[in-house]
Parts: C-alpha cells; structure tokens; sequence
C-alpha cells in the first residue's frame, strides 16, 4: 500500500526502467518516445528504419539510450534475433564486424544491451572479444538478466566495462495486469537492495502502463533513473 510505502521513501532512489524495440515500429517509436517520461532509458534496434532520427528525437525529450546488438540464442536459427546477429559458430572477426555494424547505426547512446542472445552470453570464447570492444569503447553493457547462465558480469568486469544487471522483464505476459504485479515484484526488489532494474518492449499496453505508473511511483517517492546511475563501474570497484 502507499502508507506502507511512505516509511521506506528513501531508499527507493534507483529505479531504471528500459524499453527496447525502438525504431522497429514507427508509430510505435513515435508513441513510445512522446509518452515515456524522460528518466525512462530507451533501447534501440539495429535492423529499425529512420533510426537515427529517432534517436535525435529521444535525446531532445531527455532519454538516455542503448543500443540493442541481436546475439544468439538456443534454438538458433529457428528463433533469430535479426540480420547481423553475432554467433558462436562465428569467428571473432565476423562477431566484431556485425557488432560494429550494429554500433554504426546511430550514436549518443550510453551503452551495449543484448536482444535474446542466452546461447552467445554462455559461451566464454564468443563473449569475451565482444566485451574486450565494448571496454576499448568506453561503453557501458546492460544484460537484460533474462539467462542466468550468462558470463557478462564476470567479462565486464575484467574489461573494465560498466555494467548493469536487469531483474525482471515487466511485459513477458502483455496484460494491464500482470505488467503492474511485474512492477510491485521490482518495488519489492528495490526495497531489499536499493535499487531495481524492469526491461519491457515498446508495445503501446507497456508504454501506456508504464507511463501512468511512473506517474503514480513519483508520488510514493521512488526516483526513476537511467542506467547509468546504477552501473557498476570496475574503475571505481
């Protein structure tokens, strides 16, 4: 409840919320960019159409961003995250050339996000030259913490990488609903370490949903961030 909730205001500082899928749907982009408050970071495809005028449009209203970068999955190719995909059958030289594809498509964004990618993530020889870059890059990497089997934390660090670990995915399931239950659960979570990271997809019901409940957290005293504000940074660590 929100009088339980008036107690612990505090400590409710950290709060990312990511949206990813922009520039795949352009009405969908419009919408998401035009309703979301600026503290929510925006995730961006490569494969998306006009995306570098989407991200100017972002960065005008305030958004921090990221930049998607398909990596493989199990049961790949069945389930593919897109053209230029990085995989583990790939050489390192082939992965490095579609990740700088994928970096080339647009610019000003604070870091590196996995699309799918449970499979590439596990596999030590594949991850570690694709981390080795984003170090050289200066750039942050936020694993979306849908594999728990992913060895990104361990390879970021030693990269020196900022790094961020998502908690939840918020929109698995798309109802009004269960959206809100995925948003108390990282409430909860925020409580208990201090801070918490929600990944959901720029469906209108997401974008709708988080809107108005960012709206109603700021009320309660929950501070919502960008990423950058919960990286953990190896040079400082």
């Amino acid at each position: 409840s929100i009088s339980a909730l008036s107690g612990i205001c505090a400590i409710l500082r950290f709060w990312p919320i990511v949206i990813g899928g922009l520039a795949v749907s352009q009405t969908g982009t419009q919408a998401a960019i035009a309703k979301l408050p600026a503290e929510v970071t925006l995730g961006f495809a490569p494969q998306g159409n006009s995306i570098s005028r989407w991200m100017q449009a972002a960065r005008q209203r305030g958004h921090e961003i990221v930049m998607q970068v398909p990596l493989e999955p199990f049961d790949y190719p069945n389930v593919n995250p897109g053209r230029n995909t990085l995989t583990v059958a790939a050489t390192p030289d082939e992965n490095l050339k579609n990740l700088r594809w994928a970096l080339s498509r647009m610019t000003n964004y604070t870091g590196v996000m996995n699309y799918m990618g449970a499979r590439f993530s596990a596999d030590a020889a594949a991850m570690a030259p694709f981390m080795a870059e984003l170090g050289r890059r200066g750039l942050a990497y936020l694993d979306d913490g849908s594999s728990a089997r992913s060895l990104a934390s361990d390879l970021a660090l030693k990269d020196g990488v900022p790094f961020i670990a998502g908690d939840t995915s918020i929109d698995a399931v798309q109802d009004r609903g269960a959206i809100l239950k995925k948003l108390d659960e990282l409430e909860a979570t925020a409580r208990a370490k201090g801070f918490a990271v929600g990944i959901g997809s720029a469906f209108d019901l997401t974008v709708d949903t988080v809107s108005s409940w960012v709206i109603e957290a700021k009320k309660r005293g929950i501070e919502i961030v960008p990423i950058s504000a919960v990286a953990v940074d190896p040079e400082k660590g």
